[in-house]
Protein backbone atom coordinates (compact mmCIF):
# COMPACT_ATOMS: atom_id res chain seq x y z
CA UNK A 1 0.00 0.00 0.00
CA UNK A 2 1.26 3.11 -1.20
CA UNK A 3 0.85 6.39 0.82
CA UNK A 4 1.98 4.84 4.36
CA UNK A 5 3.24 8.37 5.93
CA UNK A 6 -0.10 10.29 4.89
CA UNK A 7 -2.56 8.06 6.53
CA UNK A 8 -5.30 9.17 8.84
CA UNK A 9 -5.50 9.20 12.21
CA UNK A 10 -6.18 5.99 13.80
CA UNK A 11 -4.76 3.90 10.94
CA UNK A 12 -1.38 2.42 12.04
CA UNK A 13 0.04 0.37 9.31
CA UNK A 14 2.24 -1.30 11.91
CA UNK A 15 -0.87 -3.37 13.72
CA UNK A 16 -2.40 -5.83 11.55
CA UNK A 17 -5.98 -5.45 11.32
CA UNK A 18 -8.50 -8.66 10.25
CA UNK A 19 -9.89 -5.88 7.36
CA UNK A 20 -6.60 -5.98 5.42
CA UNK A 21 -5.48 -9.58 6.16
CA UNK A 22 -8.75 -10.47 4.83
CA UNK A 23 -7.73 -8.37 1.86
CA UNK A 24 -4.23 -9.80 1.49
CA UNK A 25 -5.75 -13.53 1.58
CA UNK A 26 -8.12 -12.48 -1.28
CA UNK A 27 -5.10 -10.86 -3.62
CA UNK A 28 -6.04 -7.41 -2.83
CA UNK A 29 -3.39 -4.42 -2.62
CA UNK A 30 -5.21 -2.28 0.27
CA UNK A 31 -2.88 -3.65 3.21
CA UNK A 32 0.82 -3.22 4.90
CA UNK A 33 3.41 -5.26 5.58
CA UNK A 34 2.58 -6.64 8.60
CA UNK A 35 -0.83 -7.94 6.88
CA UNK A 36 0.62 -9.37 4.50
CA UNK A 37 3.08 -10.92 7.41
CA UNK A 38 0.29 -12.32 9.50
CA UNK A 39 -1.68 -13.68 5.70
CA UNK A 40 1.68 -15.78 4.83
CA UNK A 41 2.04 -17.08 7.97
CA UNK A 42 -1.55 -18.31 8.23
CA UNK A 43 -1.00 -19.95 4.84
CA UNK A 44 1.78 -21.66 6.35
CA UNK A 45 -0.34 -23.06 9.32
CA UNK A 46 -3.64 -24.14 6.94
CA UNK A 47 -2.65 -24.52 3.14
CA UNK A 48 -6.09 -24.50 2.48
CA UNK A 49 -6.82 -20.60 2.86
CA UNK A 50 -7.13 -19.77 -0.38
CA UNK A 51 -9.78 -22.37 -0.79
CA UNK A 52 -11.50 -21.61 2.28
CA UNK A 53 -11.55 -17.90 1.61
CA UNK A 54 -12.73 -18.28 -2.40
CA UNK A 55 -15.30 -20.43 -0.70
CA UNK A 56 -16.70 -17.83 1.78
CA UNK A 57 -17.02 -15.25 -0.91
CA UNK A 58 -18.89 -17.98 -3.02
CA UNK A 59 -21.34 -18.07 -0.31
CA UNK A 60 -21.67 -14.60 0.09
CA UNK A 61 -22.78 -14.48 -3.38
CA UNK A 62 -25.08 -17.55 -3.22
CA UNK A 63 -26.61 -15.71 0.20
CA UNK A 64 -27.34 -12.63 -1.66
CA UNK A 65 -28.56 -13.66 -4.94
CA UNK A 66 -31.02 -16.00 -2.23
CA UNK A 67 -32.62 -13.04 -0.26
CA UNK A 68 -32.64 -10.44 -4.09
CA UNK A 69 -34.93 -13.73 -5.59
CA UNK A 70 -36.94 -13.42 -2.56
CA UNK A 71 -37.66 -9.40 -3.47
CA UNK A 72 -35.16 -8.02 -1.20
CA UNK A 73 -33.74 -5.18 -2.48
CA UNK A 74 -31.95 -3.61 0.22
CA UNK A 75 -29.12 -5.12 2.38
CA UNK A 76 -26.71 -4.15 4.96
CA UNK A 77 -23.67 -5.78 5.27
CA UNK A 78 -21.92 -5.94 8.95
CA UNK A 79 -18.23 -5.96 9.22
CA UNK A 80 -17.96 -5.42 5.26
CA UNK A 81 -14.52 -5.25 5.02
CA UNK A 82 -12.34 -3.89 2.07
CA UNK A 83 -14.01 -4.55 -1.41
CA UNK A 84 -13.26 -7.33 -3.42
CA UNK A 85 -14.74 -9.15 -6.22
CA UNK A 86 -18.59 -9.88 -5.90
CA UNK A 87 -18.75 -7.47 -3.82
CA UNK A 88 -22.77 -7.21 -2.58
CA UNK A 89 -23.91 -4.33 -4.59
CA UNK A 90 -22.57 -5.88 -7.37
CA UNK A 91 -24.21 -9.29 -6.84
CA UNK A 92 -27.63 -8.04 -5.69
CA UNK A 93 -27.90 -5.47 -9.09
CA UNK A 94 -27.78 -8.62 -11.51
CA UNK A 95 -31.14 -10.08 -9.40
CA UNK A 96 -32.71 -6.20 -8.13
CA UNK A 97 -30.73 -3.73 -10.48
CA UNK A 98 -32.19 -1.03 -8.16
CA UNK A 99 -30.69 -2.51 -4.76
CA UNK A 100 -29.45 -0.43 -2.14
CA UNK A 101 -26.83 -1.35 0.27
CA UNK A 102 -25.12 0.03 3.26
CA UNK A 103 -21.13 -1.41 4.01
CA UNK A 104 -20.44 -0.76 7.75
CA UNK A 105 -17.11 -2.02 9.27
CA UNK A 106 -15.22 -1.01 12.23
CA UNK A 107 -12.02 -0.57 10.97
CA UNK A 108 -10.65 3.02 8.98
CA UNK A 109 -8.84 1.62 6.67
CA UNK A 110 -11.65 -0.49 5.09
CA UNK A 111 -14.18 2.50 5.10
CA UNK A 112 -11.08 4.49 3.79
CA UNK A 113 -11.19 2.36 1.50
CA UNK A 114 -14.24 1.21 0.59
CA UNK A 115 -15.28 4.60 -0.02
CA UNK A 116 -12.63 5.39 -2.43
CA UNK A 117 -13.44 1.85 -4.77
CA UNK A 118 -16.94 2.67 -4.50
CA UNK A 119 -17.10 5.86 -5.11
CA UNK A 120 -20.03 8.01 -6.02
CA UNK A 121 -22.61 5.81 -5.83
CA UNK A 122 -25.92 7.20 -4.94
CA UNK A 123 -27.52 3.52 -4.02
CA UNK A 124 -24.31 2.61 -2.05
CA UNK A 125 -22.87 4.01 1.06
CA UNK A 126 -19.81 3.29 3.46
CA UNK A 127 -19.95 3.81 7.36
CA UNK A 128 -17.87 3.21 9.90
CA UNK A 129 -19.05 1.68 13.01
CA UNK A 130 -19.24 -1.41 15.09
CA UNK A 131 -21.85 -4.35 14.45
CA UNK A 132 -22.37 -4.77 18.49
CA UNK A 133 -23.46 -1.58 18.98
CA UNK A 134 -26.91 -1.42 16.31
CA UNK A 135 -28.29 1.56 18.28
CA UNK A 136 -25.22 3.51 16.54
CA UNK A 137 -25.18 1.63 13.33
CA UNK A 138 -29.01 2.10 12.67
CA UNK A 139 -29.07 5.30 13.77
CA UNK A 140 -26.10 6.54 11.16
CA UNK A 141 -27.63 9.29 8.76
CA UNK A 142 -26.31 7.94 6.06
CA UNK A 143 -27.83 4.50 6.63
CA UNK A 144 -31.24 5.78 7.20
CA UNK A 145 -31.16 8.10 4.25
CA UNK A 146 -31.03 5.03 2.33
CA UNK A 147 -32.25 2.27 3.97
CA UNK A 148 -35.44 1.57 5.27
CA UNK A 149 -36.16 -0.34 8.00
CA UNK A 150 -39.99 -0.70 7.18
CA UNK A 151 -39.05 -2.53 4.37
CA UNK A 152 -37.22 -6.14 4.49
CA UNK A 153 -33.16 -5.98 4.54
CA UNK A 154 -30.81 -8.92 4.09
CA UNK A 155 -28.34 -8.54 7.02
CA UNK A 156 -25.10 -9.97 5.98
CA UNK A 157 -22.59 -11.15 8.66
CA UNK A 158 -19.81 -12.62 6.52
CA UNK A 159 -16.55 -13.83 8.60
CA UNK A 160 -17.03 -11.30 11.25
CA UNK A 161 -18.89 -12.82 13.94
CA UNK A 162 -15.73 -15.36 15.03
CA UNK A 163 -14.22 -11.91 16.12
CA UNK A 164 -16.56 -10.97 18.97
CA UNK A 165 -16.81 -13.21 22.07
CA UNK A 166 -19.79 -14.58 24.01
CA UNK A 167 -20.95 -11.91 25.30
CA UNK A 168 -24.67 -10.30 26.60
CA UNK A 169 -23.04 -7.21 24.30
CA UNK A 170 -23.49 -9.42 21.60
CA UNK A 171 -26.71 -11.39 22.18
CA UNK A 172 -28.50 -8.14 22.60
CA UNK A 173 -26.65 -6.93 18.99
CA UNK A 174 -27.86 -9.85 17.08
CA UNK A 175 -31.31 -9.72 19.00
CA UNK A 176 -31.76 -5.81 18.22
CA UNK A 177 -30.79 -6.21 14.67
CA UNK A 178 -33.84 -8.77 14.05
CA UNK A 179 -35.74 -6.93 16.14
CA UNK A 180 -35.26 -3.65 14.14
CA UNK A 181 -36.09 -5.34 10.48
CA UNK A 182 -39.02 -6.34 8.96
CA UNK A 183 -40.53 -9.17 8.08
CA UNK A 184 -39.76 -11.04 5.19
CA UNK A 185 -36.00 -9.83 6.08
CA UNK A 186 -33.09 -12.19 5.93
CA UNK A 187 -29.62 -12.79 7.93
CA UNK A 188 -26.61 -14.62 6.48
CA UNK A 189 -23.60 -15.56 8.41
CA UNK A 190 -20.83 -16.90 7.83
CA UNK A 191 -18.33 -18.16 10.72
CA UNK A 192 -15.18 -20.05 11.42
CA UNK A 193 -15.15 -23.16 12.84
CA UNK A 194 -12.18 -25.52 14.00
CA UNK A 195 -14.84 -29.17 15.16
CA UNK A 196 -13.24 -31.37 12.80
CA UNK A 197 -9.52 -29.79 12.22
CA UNK A 198 -8.62 -28.97 15.50
CA UNK A 199 -5.16 -28.52 15.63
CA UNK A 200 -5.19 -26.44 12.83
CA UNK A 201 -7.53 -23.76 14.04
CA UNK A 202 -5.52 -23.93 17.45
CA UNK A 203 -2.36 -22.62 15.77
CA UNK A 204 -4.59 -19.90 13.20
CA UNK A 205 -6.15 -18.75 16.75
CA UNK A 206 -2.79 -18.16 18.46
CA UNK A 207 -1.75 -16.24 15.02
CA UNK A 208 -4.59 -13.82 15.19
CA UNK A 209 -4.52 -13.47 18.95
CA UNK A 210 -0.95 -12.63 18.64
CA UNK A 211 -2.24 -9.92 16.70
CA UNK A 212 -4.54 -8.30 19.14
CA UNK A 213 -7.29 -9.46 16.86
CA UNK A 214 -8.65 -12.37 18.64
CA UNK A 215 -11.02 -15.00 17.09
CA UNK A 216 -13.27 -17.39 18.58
CA UNK A 217 -14.02 -20.23 16.34
CA UNK A 218 -17.44 -21.71 17.21
CA UNK A 219 -18.94 -25.17 16.45
CA UNK A 220 -22.58 -25.59 15.00
CA UNK A 221 -24.52 -25.69 18.01
CA UNK A 222 -22.88 -22.36 18.79
CA UNK A 223 -22.98 -20.81 15.57
CA UNK A 224 -27.43 -22.09 15.06
CA UNK A 225 -27.44 -20.15 18.12
CA UNK A 226 -25.74 -16.59 16.89
CA UNK A 227 -29.36 -17.32 14.32
CA UNK A 228 -31.56 -17.43 17.20
CA UNK A 229 -34.94 -16.51 16.49
CA UNK A 230 -34.77 -16.34 13.02
CA UNK A 231 -36.36 -19.27 10.53
CA UNK A 232 -33.73 -21.19 9.27
CA UNK A 233 -33.66 -21.94 5.86
CA UNK A 234 -32.55 -25.38 4.42
CA UNK A 235 -29.61 -27.16 4.30
CA UNK A 236 -29.75 -25.48 7.85
CA UNK A 237 -25.98 -24.56 9.17
CA UNK A 238 -23.80 -26.29 6.94
CA UNK A 239 -20.30 -25.67 6.02
CA UNK A 240 -20.03 -23.11 3.50
CA UNK A 241 -19.58 -25.54 0.02
CA UNK A 242 -22.32 -27.64 1.14
CA UNK A 243 -25.25 -24.27 1.56
CA UNK A 244 -27.25 -24.65 -1.93
CA UNK A 245 -24.06 -25.32 -4.20
CA UNK A 246 -24.39 -23.57 -7.45
CA UNK A 247 -25.51 -26.05 -10.13
CA UNK A 248 -22.21 -27.58 -11.81
CA UNK A 249 -19.87 -25.87 -8.91
CA UNK A 250 -16.99 -27.31 -7.73
CA UNK A 251 -18.01 -29.87 -4.57
CA UNK A 252 -14.38 -32.00 -4.80
CA UNK A 253 -12.58 -32.12 -1.32
CA UNK A 254 -14.00 -32.44 2.23
CA UNK A 255 -16.22 -29.25 2.94
CA UNK A 256 -15.02 -29.61 6.67
CA UNK A 257 -11.51 -28.24 4.92
CA UNK A 258 -13.18 -25.22 4.59
CA UNK A 259 -13.66 -24.31 8.60
CA UNK A 260 -16.52 -22.57 8.59
CA UNK A 261 -20.01 -22.67 9.19
CA UNK A 262 -22.96 -20.98 7.19
CA UNK A 263 -26.35 -20.37 7.49
CA UNK A 264 -29.11 -17.84 6.13
CA UNK A 265 -32.34 -17.46 8.14
CA UNK A 266 -35.38 -15.21 7.48
CA UNK A 267 -37.55 -13.06 9.66
CA UNK A 268 -41.55 -14.70 9.69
Amino acid sequence: MTGEHHLPTGIDPNRPSAARIYDAFLGGNHNFAADRAVADRARELVPELPRIVQANRAFLSRAVRFAAARGIRQFLDLGAGIPANDNTHEVAREVQPDARVVYVDIDPTAVLHAREIIGADPRTVVVQGDLQRPETVLTDPDLRGLLDLGEPVCVLMIAVLHFAPDSAELTAALRHYREAVAAGSCLAISHATGTARAEEMERFVDLYNRTGTPLVPRDRERVEALLEGWDVVEPGVVHSTEWRPDPGGDLSGDPAATLTYVGVGTKP
